[in-house]
C-alpha cells in the first residue's frame, strides 16, 4: 500500500450553497417570511462563533453529537434573532438547523471530479481519508453524497476535538491510519489544510483557491495527478 490521502470535504469534494449561513436563510424563509435576514448579516452575526474559528482550542469535551450540536445552538439562536425573529422563536428555529445541515438532499453537491480524483489515487494504491472541520454526522452525509465506498475513513473534528490546523487533528488521523511513512493533505483553505498539513512535515496541496501555495491544482482531480505521479 503506497500511502495515505487525506482530503478536506467541505469546499474540497463538496460544497453547500452559502454554508451555514445559507442553512439558516432557507430555514427562515420556510417558517418566518418576511424577515430581515440574509447570508451576509448570518455569516456576520455568526462570525468567530464555530468551533474551528477557535482551532487553537481543543474541545474533546464536545465529542458527541448532541453535546457539539447544543454547544454551537446558542449562537445560532442569536443568529436568528439578530434577523428580526422573536427570541423563543429563534430558539426553536436554531434547534432545527441540525436537521437540515446534515440532510444530504438539502443543498450539498459532491464536485463533479472528486469522485474520479478518489479513483485515481486508489486505483494507484493510496487509502484516501477524509479529515474535515465539520458536523459530527460528517460520516453519514459523506455516504449519502456517493463517496463512502472510495474512502477507508472519515474523520471530524467535531468527533475528534481538534480543529484543523492544530496538529493533533491530523496526528489522530495519521495514527489510525497506521502512521504511513507517504502521506499527503489536499484541501481548499490555505491555512487550516495546508499550512497545518506542512507544520508537522506532510506535504500539502491547495485546491479551488486562489492564494500563496508551495503545490496548488485547479481541481481534486489535478491535486490527484500530483500525488500519483509520487507513487
Amino acid at each position: 500500500m503506497t500511502g495515505v490521502v487525506l482530503w478536506d470535504f467541505d469546499g474540497t469534494l463538496a460544497w453547500r450553497p452559502g454554508l451555514w449561513s445559507g442553512c439558516v436563510i432557507e430555514l427562515l424563509d420556510e417558517h418566518e417570511p418576511g424577515h430581515g435576514g440574509t447570508v451576509a448579516r448570518v455569516r456576520e452575526l455568526m462570525r468567530g462563533a464555530y468551533p474551528w474559528n477557535r482551532h487553537e482550542q481543543p474541545h474533546p469535551h464536545l465529542a458527541h453529537a448532541d453535546t457539539w450540536w447544543d454547544a454551537l445552538r446558542p449562537a445560532l439562536a442569536r443568529a436568528i434573532a439578530g434577523c428580526g425573529v422573536a427570541e423563543q422563536r429563534a430558539g426553536e428555529l436554531a434547534g432545527m438547523v441540525r436537521e437540515r445541515f446534515v440532510d444530504a438532499s438539502r443543498g450539498w453537491r459532491v464536485f463533479p471530479d472528486s469522485r474520479p480524483a478518489l479513483q485515481m489515487t486508489a486505483s494507484a494504491g493510496w487509502r484516501n481519508v477524509i479529515l474535515s472541520n465539520h458536523v459530527p454526522e460528517l460520516g453519514t452525509l459523506v455516504s449519502e453524497l456517493g463517496l463512502a465506498d472510495l474512502l477507508e475513513a472519515v474523520h471530524s473534528s467535531a468527533l475528534s476535538g481538534y480543529e484543523k490546523p492544530h496538529p493533533q487533528a491530523f496526528r489522530l488521523a495519521l495514527a489510525a491510519a497506521g502512521d504511513p511513512a507517504r502521506r499527503w493533505m489536499i484541501g481548499d483553505n490555505p491555512t487550516a489544510d495546508v499550512a497545518g498539513a506542512e507544520a508537522i512535515g506532510v506535504p500539502a496541496i491547495l485546491v479551488r483557491t486562489a492564494a500563496p501555495a508551495k503545490l496548488s491544482a485547479a481541481d481534486a482531480l489535478a491535486a490527484s495527478r500530483l500525488v500519483v505521479k509520487d507513487s
